[in-house]
């Protein structure tokens, strides 16, 4: 665990975000840097630098503060498992943070680092977006029990994600299709043209998040 306890800001060395030890990086290629954060309740991160664009999804309720290095602890704030973000560098330039939780459940989100932006982003949308910023589009599908999403193409790489258990159903516009059980935080990177659409064949709501490159 560690402790806020007796030690400020200005004594603390940020690390690299991928170094930072509740950080456990799943994926990385040239594109993208896949991490899954994980903090006990009255755990903090070390103090670490963000030095690209990101997008994720919270796998949990997370209640927490963030503090910017150099800077007071802000006001606790709470997002809702299912909730998915896309953050741009301020000003374009790396920025330093620590997240704690001071809530009472595990903080548990994928976070997706996006180690460069397209020298020509898209200007077209596979789906209706969810969130962006200038590298890349989030997509977040919702599908009530036998509902499919619309068919949508992926003209560039993209992450799909498992937010909830889900007996999920891929089929191509030919008919093919393929079914497959996942669990939270599942995920598949996908580096090729990809039409299709997505089904949930369970028997509760499900939720995918499709994070595509611009």
């Amino acid at each position: 665990m560690f402790s806020l306890t007796g030690i400020g800001a200005a004594q603390q060395a940020a690390v690299p975000m991928d170094e930072e030890p509740h950080h456990h990086v799943l994926l990385k290629n040239e594109f993208v840097e896949v991490i899954r954060a994980t903090i006990a309740p009255g755990e903090s991160e070390l103090f670490h630098t963000h030095s690209h664009d990101s997008a994720g999804v919270e796998l949990a309720k997370e209640t927490s503060t963030e503090q910017l290095l150099g800077k007071p602890e802000g006001a606790p704030s709470t997002s809702q498992a299912g909730d998915v973000w896309a953050d741009s560098l301020p000003e374009g330039r790396p920025y330093t943070h620590r997240n704690r939780n001071v809530g009472d459940d595990p903080i548990d989100l994928i976070d997706v680092e996006f180690l460069q932006q397209p020298k020509q982003p898209s200007t077209s949308a596979a789906a209706p977006v969810a969130a962006e910023n200038p590298s890349a589009r989030v997509y977040n599908w919702l599908l009530a029990p036998g509902v499919a999403s619309a068919m949508h193409t992926h003209e560039r790489p993209y992450l799909i994600v498992a937010v909830t258990p889900l007996h999920l159903k891929m089929t191509v516009p030919n008919g093919k299709s393929f079914t497959e059980q996942v669990k939270p935080g599942d995920f598949h990177w996908v580096d090729s043209k990809v039409t299709h659409t997505l089904t949930n064949e369970g028997t509760a709501e499900g939720q995918i998040v499709e994070i595509e490159l611009k």
